[in-house]
């Protein structure tokens, strides 16, 4: 079967074209379009071009949607589900929409083949109340659906999946946490292979120290920094998604790469290191103490696969000494076509 992944953002989209069948996977092409209404008008343009380049048959598609709201499992496209993805834009109004967008006009240019929505917030359909609800009148979640969700879901699924392999044991007896690692991050307590907490809370915001989002902070901040600044509710959001973070402590990037190279000579830089790896083991510190036993603490995303060293800095004096340390590559697209698959098939 042939089936081609599509992970749509804003202002590109990213694809992956597999051939699965029982007798295993191939992956067939890769490529993305960027600069989308700039380079090419729209997403229907976007995707007229990785289909001029593909020439193959298509049996399937899969799109990566990052919120979910309600859905557990993958989902065969049909208006409900699209409706489900439009309401919660608001939360991540970087992704939400595009996947809209993407799929909508998919399913125009590829059509009488099955369309299938995986879902990062799915992952986390497994956590307790205990670890998904906040602390406010119980009436907000009942009335609009204010709870954490998790994000990066996929991802902590596969590698998950991997680490189980790896550590030669069953899904369901491998207690782990998982840490992607990126521009974006988040960590995942994982008990007899299902989520029960995780970093990223109602939007992706909520957590670790990021690239250029600003992780945990106490919510009095917020109208504190307003007032003084004379910002409005817009300004204040985009200082928090945009411009904090490694970004923010930096004042040099909000890639790491670049702030490695910095914290040579940079106090700041220094002080933006030291910052996220506290964060992180803080976190596997929480952890711990939640599952009690863990099997590995595994590492993803750019930052997780390849820098190494900080990695070690992170894990060190942290871990038991039966747990491991694993670092696996990431790959949300091969997930999201094993899901389509078993679906469709």
């Amino acid at each position: 079967m042939f089936i081609l992944v599509l992970n749509s953002g804003s202002s590109s989209i990213k694809y992956k074209l597999f051939n699965i069948s029982g007798k295993g996977e191939m992956l067939l092409d890769k490529g993305a379009v960027e600069r989308i209404g700039q380079k090419v008008p729209t997403h229907r343009e976007a995707l007229a071009v990785i289909l001029d380049k593909l020439h193959s048959r298509i049996d399937a598609v899969g799109h990566r949607v990052v919120h979910g709201g309600k859905f557990r499992e993958a989902t065969l496209v049909d208006k409900e589900v699209i409706k489900e993805i439009s309401r919660f834009s608001e939360a991540v109004p970087l992704h939400n929409p595009a996947a809209v967008m993407t799929i909508t006009e998919s399913m125009k240019l590829i059509s009488r083949v099955p369309h299938v929505t995986v879902f990062d917030t799915a992952f986390y359909q497994t956590m307790p109340e205990r670890a998904y609800l906040y602390a406010i009148p119980y009436r907000y979640h009942e009335k609009y659906r204010v709870r954490k969700y998790g994000f990066h879901g996929t991802s902590h699924r596969y590698i998950t999946r991997q680490a189980a392999r790896i550590l030669k044991k069953s899904i369901d007896r491998v207690n782990l946490i998982t840490c992607h690692l990126g521009n974006g991050c988040s960590i995942t307590a994982v008990e007899k292979g299902k989520a029960v907490d995780t970093s990223m809370g109602f939007t992706p915001l909520e957590g670790l120290i990021m690239g250029t989002r600003s992780g945990d902070i106490d919510p009095a901040i917020i109208p504190y920094i307003m007032e003084k600044e004379g910002m409005d509710m817009n300004a204040a959001m985009e200082m928090l998604n945009k411009k904090s973070g490694l970004l923010g402590i930096s004042g040099v990037s909000n890639d790491m790469r670049e702030i490695i190279k910095a914290a040579r000579s940079s106090k700041r830089a220094r002080l933006a290191l030291d910052m996220f790896v506290y964060r992180i083991k803080k976190y596997i510190g929480a952890y711990l103490g939640v599952l009690g036993k863990v099997d590995a603490v595994v590492f993803t995303g750019g930052i997780g696969e390849n820098q190494a060293g900080l990695m070690k800095k992170i894990s060190g004096g942290v871990l038991p000494k039966n747990s491991k340390t694993l670092i696996i590559p990431t790959d949300e697209e091969l997930m999201i076509a094993r899901d389509t698959y078993s679906l469709v098939s």
